[in-house]
């Protein structure tokens, strides 16, 4: 049924409140569903977007939302539609490859490097499934390097989908996931704190995509 499903507060939102307020597995746990379709806007103006395009989508959806207030990163220039990434920026070296909040730490990693002289992709994952398996392909055979930024476990969210859209279309490039690892989440402390502590920062993005780069 065309149920929609509203995920507030997923990841470590709500960390502040204790181990039993993480949502680090959330994405996995659905995407096991049938049928099931999956979004993590990056944003307040992606949610609008999203809004109205969900009532003619003929699947259950779950939605999953941050605490608000997140940087605003997407515009209209830039539509929004179910099933299809979104190009935040195009470069040949790196390709982040991102979803929900970690867009913005895509885009802030982008900077750093180009600033070194690397050209860097970000493509916005939103609709984590049905994935966008044409646009990945196209730019990851484009990129020297390809990493993934998501606030969900490695194993089961954005990062395992990209891998298998990899390996399924037969791109081996130098690949890197940065997530949490497969842990239960135990500290206490603020979102950013909790994303800090497992490297998922703007900061371990540029580390990660270098490193790659290093090894080519």
């Amino acid at each position: 049924q065309p149920v929609r499903l509203i995920g507030s507060g997923g990841g470590s939102v709500y960390a502040p409140l204790g181990v039993t307020h993480i949502a680090n597995e959330d994405i996995a746990i659905l995407s096991a569903i049938p049928n099931m379709t999956i979004i993590s806007v990056c944003d307040a103006e992606e949610m609008k977007q999203l809004m109205p395009l969900t009532l003619d989508w003929p699947h259950p959806i779950y939605i999953r939302l941050a605490k608000g207030g997140d940087k605003v990163v997407t515009n209209r220039d830039n539509p929004f539609e179910i099933g299809k990434a979104k190009v935040m920026r195009e470069g040949k070296d790196v390709l982040f490859i991102s979803t929900g909040i970690t867009t913005a730490l895509a885009l802030d990693a982008s900077e750093t490097l180009s600033e070194q002289g690397y050209e860097v992709s970000v493509l916005h994952i939103h609709t984590i499934k049905p994935i966008d398996f044409e646009q990945i392909t196209q730019f990851a055979n484009n990129a020297s390097v390809v990493v993934t930024i998501e606030e969900h476990r490695k194993s089961g969210g954005l990062g395992s989908s990209v891998a298998e859209t990899l390996l399924e279309k037969s791109i081996f490039k130098p690949f890197k996931r940065i997530g949490f690892p497969d842990v239960f989440t135990e500290e206490h402390g603020s979102q950013a704190e909790i994303m800090n502590k497992y490297g998922i920062t703007a900061e371990n993005a540029v580390y990660t995509a270098l490193e790659l780069l290093s090894k080519i």
